[in-house]
């Protein structure tokens, strides 16, 4: 892992250099190059035991898959799939996030847009995305939205946090019927 993660990082700064751009730009890139390459590698090493990650391309930090499959919970079983990919801004911008896997969940749509409050990008009250977050806050964000996260209350997906108010048991069987649809692993 450390040669790959060397070997990145040599590759990163050399492209840096190749480019025309002012060097304060060059120096910015490569400063968030290496950035990126920590919190990839702390993800790998911090994450929940329920998580994992795959990454389609290695010479690509800046998009993975991330697997989350709940040992607890209405969604017990199942194993979903979230496409996570890293703006050139980051970690200003905080990352992309949809659920590549269809679910019955108060906080994430049938569509895959999720209600995470790290990922808004702007928010008066401090609970949205700041440069001091990281990957991994992202990571146990999205795996807590299985469990301690789960808000019924404050819902993007209304008809699901309805259903689970004024009849729990439909709303039980309705998201079982889809983790043996779309996220039995």
């Amino acid at each position: 892992m450390f040669k790959l993660q060397q070997k990145r990082k040599e590759e990163a700064e050399k492209k840096v250099r190749e480019t025309t751009s002012p060097p304060s730009l060059s120096k910015q890139m490569s400063v968030r190059s290496r950035f990126l390459t920590r919190e990839v590698s702390e993800i790998q090493s911090c994450m929940p035991k329920t998580c994992s990650v795959s990454f389609g391309d290695v010479d690509d930090l800046r998009r993975f898959t991330l697997y989350i499959s709940p040992e607890e919970g209405y969604w017990k079983g199942g194993k979903f799939t979230f496409e996570i990919e890293i703006p050139p801004e980051y970690n200003i911008k905080p990352p992309k996030v949809v659920c590549l896997t269809k679910l019955w969940h108060p906080n994430i749509t049938e569509e895959g847009k999720i209600c995470l409050s790290i990922l808004r990008e702007h928010t008066m009250d401090g609970t949205g995305w700041l440069p001091t977050r990281s990957l991994k806050d992202v990571i146990w964000g999205l795996n807590a939205l299985f469990t301690d996260l789960c808000d019924f209350e404050d819902p993007l997906n209304v008809p699901a946090a309805e259903q689970h108010n004024i009849n729990r048991r439909a709303f039980e069987r309705k998201v079982r019927d889809y983790v043996r649809s779309y996220a039995v692993e």
